[in-house]
């Protein structure tokens, strides 16, 4: 039964539920309305130099690169030199390479490819390059000319050109004033049918593999231009050729005998590039200004220098 005297709380209780409604709604809008303010304000105070804020500025640096002046290097055209032209037309080897301006010169020209007077194949010059991918042409080449150098020699050993015979004999004299005794060549020119001779000797003893590893091919040999020469030493007697590299006499040539103008054809070092194992002995004649510059470029073939490709094995 209802107290007359006390109050009735209906519309207390109902006002008390709308405010647990509508004050969370309100802070709700209010926040709401807060952020969109701040938004609207950013946008406001950064106007268009947003884009500015998105996007660093460049460094200092790179706004201020350096003007770079490019000149182009003036390619020399040695072969329209007369010097180089009378001295390729005269047969004269070294009075080319010097006029090149000299060994290093030289070999540059030619491994870049602007010396295109400059024939690699030639038999008869001293830059001739011939290995398993580069065959003589004719097959059949021979020097014109052959001399006998004055060194000991086996009398089996044959010929060598003119120019190379001097340049061995001049080598000996100087392995005898340095106390390791003279030289002496153990094998010289090789014609083609002698090449056939040893190189399928070598066949019937070592197979085809074991053949192509020690013997060039007929047609394929540098004993066949005059220009290599196997030499020994003739220290206390003369040693074989297999043990020249050994000898006090095997060292200093390799290490000298580009003064003389040769070169250790085909070195422990290079096998990978010429398909020869090592022969100490085996020495071809490049002349002097090619063989300084072999020897101070620290180059260990004549394909590496000359820019050739290597040439490991034969084609067919």
């Amino acid at each position: 039964m209802t107290d007359p005297q006390r109050p009735v709380a209906r519309h207390a209780r109902a006002s008390s539920s709308a405010l647990r409604i509508f004050v969370p709604i309100g802070i709700a809008v209010t926040v709401l309305g807060i952020i969109l303010a701040l938004f609207e304000g950013a946008g406001a105070a950064t106007g268009a130099g947003s884009a500015a804020l998105r996007v660093p500025p460049l460094p200092v640096t790179a706004q201020e690169l350096p003007v770079v002046e490019i000149q182009a290097a003036e390619v020399v055209d040695h072969c329209a030199e007369p010097a180089v032209q009378q001295a390729l037309a005269s047969g004269d080897d070294n009075a080319a390479v010097a006029a090149f301006g000299g060994g290093a010169a030289f070999r540059a020209a030619v491994a870049t490819g602007n010396a295109p007077c400059v024939d690699l194949a030639d038999p008869v010059r001293l830059w001739l390059v011939v290995n398993k991918l580069r065959s003589l042409s004719p097959a059949e080449y021979a020097p014109a000319s052959l001399g006998e150098p004055a060194l000991l020699r086996d009398s089996s050993a044959g010929p060598v050109r003119a120019d190379v015979a001097a340049a061995l004999d001049a080598m000996s004299d100087a392995t005898e004033a340095a106390g390791l005794g003279p030289l002496a060549l153990g094998s010289g020119y090789r014609s083609f049918e002698t090449q056939v001779g040893n190189y399928y000797g070598h066949v019937d003893e070592l197979g085809q593999e074991g053949a192509d590893a020690v013997s060039a091919r007929p047609g394929h040999s540098e004993h066949q231009t005059g220009l290599a020469a196997d030499v020994v030493s003739c220290a206390d007697g003369c040693g074989g050729i297999y043990d020249f590299g050994a000898t006090p006499a095997g060292v200093w040539v390799a290490e000298n005998g580009w003064q003389f103008g040769f070169i250790v054809r085909y070195e422990a070092s290079a096998t990978a590039s010429t398909g020869y194992a090592p022969e100490p002995w085996h020495l071809r004649y490049i002349g002097t200004e090619l063989a300084r510059a072999y020897h101070e470029g620290g180059y260990q073939s004549l394909e590496q220098f000359f820019a050739l490709p290597d040439a490991p094995g034969y084609a067919d």
